[in-house]
């Protein structure tokens, strides 16, 4: 059995990679998500996956296919997938970091400004016919020059995001994070605080953590109405990272000033969601890693990992760093 189930349509050549490495290549082309159940059936016959979108690999996954020997994650957000349980069921689990650092944060990058200005919002106006009379009192952004860049979660993707505002924007770097992070602090002036200082702090909020059980839903209620009243909320990680209906209250009570989502929660967003149609706020639809570039180091990467894996190597992104040792 040497057979490698993808759940997504992706680049040829990493299509080529696996193929040329002696593997037969299953691809699930419907433009909608499988059932745990459907995933389950399509891998009989496989000895690898390369998962794409939000599959649920649980306990209950790894225990049903067996024949799994491994498994690349072409994302670097791993919060779908029990590790724990996959180093159980001794399956190797890799995900793609690094590659999408710099797009990631472009976007983020992007909504700030695009909140500041309401980008969004008055692009709109025009389409709604609205642009006739100049009022020079209407229509106003805010400038973010000199502020003060508060970073949710200040690793790889955070750090580059913090560095563009720095640079180009002369902006005021803190953050808060489980550990301190040694460079942001030598290299961008960052400076280390708490969480609840963070919030009071912050005239741009910037999330680019992991989704986990001490970050769910941290962003709500009582967190916004610590955060200022001319703050700026962006997230571009987890959309289950921010409470959207507190989120919502806090835009139309004015508690904060507005907000960029690349992530919402849930996804995907529906159509009547109130943020859409806010001045302050724009929405993406997480779109964060959507370049041609970053998509095809994406998923060469991933077709490596599942690559190295199935012959007995070890795989270079393995997301769990002990699961060799023993081996």
């Amino acid at each position: 059995m040497k057979k490698v189930l993808i759940t997504r349509r992706i680049s040829d050549n990493a299509v080529n990679l696996i193929k040329e490495a002696g593997y037969e290549v299953t691809v699930y082309a419907e433009s909608k998500d499988l059932t745990q159940q459907q995933l389950i059936e399509m891998c009989e016959g496989h000895c690898g996956l390369l998962s794409v979108g939000p599959n649920q690999l649980d306990a209950n996954f790894f225990k049903s296919c067996p024949q799994i020997k491994a498994v690349a994650l072409m994302s670097v957000g791993y919060d779908k997938v029990d590790i724990a349980a996959a180093t159980k069921f001794d399956v190797p689990i890799s995900n793609t970091p690094d590659v999408l650092n710099e797009a990631t944060a472009d976007i983020a990058f992007l909504l700030m400004l695009s909140v500041a200005r309401k980008t969004f919002y008055m692009h709109k106006t025009i389409e709604r016919g609205e642009w006739t009379f100049f009022d020079p009192l209407k229509n106003l952004g805010q400038e973010i020059y000199g502020k003060t860049l508060g970073v949710f979660g200040l690793g790889r993707i955070g750090f580059e995001m913090a560095k563009k505002a720095k640079y180009a924007y002369g902006m005021n770097i803190i953050y808060h994070n489980r550990n301190k992070n040694a460079k942001a602090e030598k290299q961008l002036k960052a400076q280390y605080v708490s969480f609840d200082e963070l919030l009071e702090q912050s005239d741009v909020l910037s999330v680019h953590a992991n989704l986990s059980d001490e970050t769910k839903g941290i962003f709500n209620r009582s967190a916004f109405e610590k955060m200022r009243p001319n703050a700026i909320f962006i997230n571009a990680a987890r959309g289950a990272i921010h409470n959207e209906n507190d989120l919502i209250k806090a835009l139309q009570d004015q508690t904060i000033w507005g907000a960029g989502l690349d992530v919402t929660n849930p996804e995907p967003m529906k159509k009547d969601n109130p943020l859409l149609q806010m001045e302050n706020v724009c929405v993406l639809p997480h779109i964060g890693s959507a370049t041609e570039e970053t998509r095809e180091k994406m998923a060469i990467m991933a077709a490596e990992n599942v690559v190295a894996a199935l012959k007995g190597e070890q795989m270079p992104q393995i997301i769990d760093p002990g699961f060799y040792l023993d081996k």
